[in-house]
């Protein structure tokens, strides 16, 4: 196999930027599905990374949701975006039970084989393939899926948020609001997988209060 047919079979950095995006998206439904934010029949099952995921039908949570996701997408093509939290609140009380940290981190290539490193931008080309990162999506979205085991019940109405963290020079969209990090008295923490893109590294937290 030529170098350039290698090059080929390795994710772009545009195509790196939409596997998380896709990850973030499948990865939110199945906690909005597996933690009863909002109730079953109101999920459907379709088929994504070789898994069946259930994803919502509402109208209002997927133009959210794909709303912030193509944002966030932008932005990770241009090193902008350090940590993306999931928080789960409840309603009457407003206070916060549970939150998912997706943590970014831009991979440092070596560039043409030598041992010089590129800062500032990511390269256009990363070194793994596709299926090799899809597997490892796969294993962190059934990690996901079974946080059920261990997860202290949500038994109140619950809503959610997405906060995205920025870097300081960022163009906030006009319709986002800037708001404060968010915090869980005597909380819980699990490490979930990690994946990488051999671009974008993606580490999953979930924090949740200890009753």
């Amino acid at each position: 196999m030529t170098e350039t047919q290698q090059k080929t079979k390795c994710i772009t950095l545009k195509g790196s930027a939409e596997l998380v995006s896709q990850y973030l998206l499948y990865g939110v439904n199945s906690i909005l599905y597996q933690r009863g934010i909002y109730p079953p029949e109101t999920f459907t099952p379709s088929e994504h990374f070789g898994l069946f995921i259930f994803t919502s039908t509402d109208e209002k949570i997927t133009s959210f949701l794909n709303t912030v996701l193509r944002q966030i997408e932008e932005w990770l093509v241009q090193r902008k975006v350090h940590k993306i939290t999931l928080v789960i609140t409840n309603v009457n009380t407003k206070e916060v039970l549970e939150k998912w940290d997706f943590k970014v981190d831009y991979e440092e290539q070596k560039a043409n084989g030598t041992d010089s490193i590129i800062k500032g931008d990511l390269p256009e080309v990363g070194t793994k393939d596709v299926k090799t990162i899809q597997k490892e999506i796969r294993e962190v979205i059934r990690q996901i899926t079974g946080t059920v085991s261990f997860l202290p019940l949500l038994d109140c109405l619950c809503s959610f948020d997405i906060l995205t963290y920025t870097v300081s020079d960022c163009n906030i969209p006009n319709q986002w609001d800037e708001t404060q990090p968010v915090f869980i008295a005597n909380s819980q923490e699990v490490q979930l997988r990690s994946f990488s893109t051999s671009l974008h590294k993606m580490n999953t937290v979930v924090s949740y209060k200890n009753t």
